[in-house]
C-alpha cells in the first residue's frame, strides 16, 4: 500500500500510516513524504511500534517503507538516510534570539552560551528553535555559521515549522531542518533532560 503524503504536515503523515498498518495483520506500508521531519518521525514511530522502517531518498522526496507483523528484508540502496543511534542526553529547546530584557547584551549572551558549548564540547543530542529563536537558524548572521557547526559535530538541529511560517521564514532556513511540537512531546519522554532557553 502506498500513501502520498506530500506536503501534508506533521503529524499527520504518521497518522495515516497507522491508520493503513492497524488495518492489517501483517504487510507493508510505503509513504511518500517531502520533508525530514516527516520522515524521522515515521521511523520512530515504526520502531516504537515493534515494526520495520527503511527511508530511501527521491527526487524532491522520501519514501518510508514500514513492514508489519513479519521478518522482511527490505533492499536498502546506497541513498538510504542514515540515523546514527546516539545516547539521547539533552534536548535543548531555545525560544528566543536573545536573553533578558536588554536586547543588545542578550545577543551576545545567546552567541557566549553557544560558544561556549562548542568549546568545551558540552553538546546536546539535540536542539530545537522555537518562537523568536528561528531567527538564528534563518535570517542571523552570526549565529547561522555557529549552528552549524553544531551540526556537522552530530548535534540534531530542528527549527519549529509553524513559527517560520508564523514570521514568513519559511524559505530562509539555513541549518538543520524543520520540526514541529512532535519533537518536544517525544522529548519529554524519550531524553534524558530537557533545558529550556527562553
Amino acid at each position: 500500500m502506498i500513501i502520498d503524503a506530500r506536503g501534508v504536515p506533521c503529524p499527520k503523515p504518521v497518522l495515516m500510516a497507522e491508520e493503513s498498518l492497524n488495518g492489517m495483520p501483517e504487510g507493508i506500508v510505503e509513504v511518500w513524504v517531502d520533508n525530514e521531519a516527516s520522515v524521522a518521525n515515521l521511523s520512530r514511530f515504526a520502531t516504537k511500534s515493534g515494526m520495520v522502517p527503511e527511508t530511501f531518498a527521491e527526487n524532491g522526496y522520501w519514501r518510508v517503507k514500514i513492514a508489519k507483523g513479519y521478518p522482511c528484508d527490505i533492499a536498502a540502496a546506497e541513498e538510504s538516510i542514515p540515523f546514527p543511534k546516539k545516547k539521547k542526553d539533552i534536548l535543548l529547546i531555545v525560544g528566543t534570539d536573545t536573553i533578558g530584557k536588554d536586547e543588545s547584551l542578550g545577543r551576545i549572551l545567546i552567541k557566549g552560551i553557544f560558544e561556549t558549548m562548542k568549546v568545551t564540547k558540552e553538546l546536546p543530542h539535540t536542539i530545537f528553535f522555537l518562537n523568536t529563536a528561528i531567527r538564528l537558524t534563518t535570517t542571523d548572521d552570526d549565529m547561522i555559521p555557529l549552528i552549524r557547526e553544531f551540526a556537522d559535530m552530530g548535534v540534531e538541529i530542528f527549527t519549529c515549522g509553524t513559527c517560520m511560517k508564523h514570521f514568513d521564514l519559511e524559505k530562509e532556513l539555513k541549518v538543520g531542518y524543520r520540526g514541529t511540537t512532535n519533537h518536544i512531546v517525544e522529548g519529554m519522554k524519550d531524553f534524558e533532560k530537557t533545558v529550556w532557553i527562553g
